[in-house]
């Protein structure tokens, strides 16, 4: 069986790799694919072989994914010159074209009903992986823990915790988890067709208070209008971020990361951290 992973050099595909590694049989093999070779086999030195893997060239995607069997396909980054659906469809369209016969693809939290605008470009992933006829697995990512490293920092700090997103609730939960569960369903036999992944429901005033107990720092939490979230942000982030980070607070206050699940925890076969634990994780020192 050929493994192959997208986006290798980025967080989750360095996080992917490794778990992949350990669950594959010894006749197995990992191909990791890369805007940048240099930088691909710098980080992966034994044991996988390295191809590009510019979204932008289809020509490029085929020949690399040629022989491969199951492909992690992890979702681009939006803002590109080439618009994200447009990327997507290059790896679809690659992949069908290869021959690949399974696709695991990083998706968005309920993408086939939400309204949610950053999901727009995920439903249209998932469509043209159906319409392709490639068996495949949605794995519909809830929110990484590392994403809020913004209100960790200033809370660390002692400065207020400042949000907008009302009592909407998150399933945050360490990327590295979300990456396990990836790599684990990659190598399941008869995995399910959407996997709705994500960590215990949480809202901001409860991190809030979790990030008091772990820093042992007393600061204001103030739950505040989207405007006054925003030039909040203008305090600490550049432009056009402040306007995406809130739109993001929208969307949790609308309630359209709000789920009902234990996918993650059944994929992965233990626990979730609780959102104590998780946060205590953020402050440990890596061990050398």
């Amino acid at each position: 069986m050929k493994y192959a992973v997208t986006g290798s050099t980025g967080h989750f595909g360095k996080y992917a790799i490794p778990y992949l590694q350990k669950l594959i049989k010894p006749e197995d093999s990992i191909i990791a694919l890369a805007r940048s070779i240099e930088k691909a086999k710098s980080i992966y030195k034994d044991g996988v072989e390295v191809r590009p893997g510019t979204y932008e060239d289809p020509d490029q995607l085929i020949d690399s994914l040629k022989g491969v069997d199951k492909l992690l396909f992890i979702s681009s980054q939006p803002g590109a010159v080439m618009s994200r659906i447009d990327q997507h469809n290059n790896v679809v369209q690659a992949a069908k074209a290869a021959g690949v016969k399974f696709i695991a693809y990083t998706s968005f939290p309920h993408a086939d009903t939400t309204e949610a605008p950053l999901a727009a470009d995920h439903k249209a992933t998932e469509a043209l992986i159906k319409k392709s006829g490639i068996a495949h697995s949605f794995l519909r990512n809830n929110w990484y823990l590392e994403d809020e490293m913004n209100f960790v920092e200033e809370a660390s700090n002692g400065e207020p915790f400042v949000y907008s997103a009302g009592n909407g609730k998150v399933g945050w939960a360490p990327e590295a988890l979300y990456a396990e569960a990836a790599a684990t369903i990659l190598t399941t036999e008869q995995p399910k067709e959407v996997y709705e992944l994500a960590g215990p429901m949480h809202t901001y005033a409860e991190l809030a208070d979790v990030l008091r107990k772990v820093t042992g720092k007393q600061f204001e939490i103030a739950s505040v209008s989207d405007d006054e979230f925003m030039a909040n942000l203008r305090k600490y982030v550049p432009d056009q971020v402040d306007a995406i980070m809130t739109m993001i607070q929208k969307l949790i206050r609308n309630h359209a990361l709000e789920e009902d699940t234990t996918d993650l925890a059944d994929v992965l076969q233990k626990p979730v951290p609780t959102l104590e634990e998780q946060v205590q994780a953020l402050f440990k020192t890596p061990e050398k």
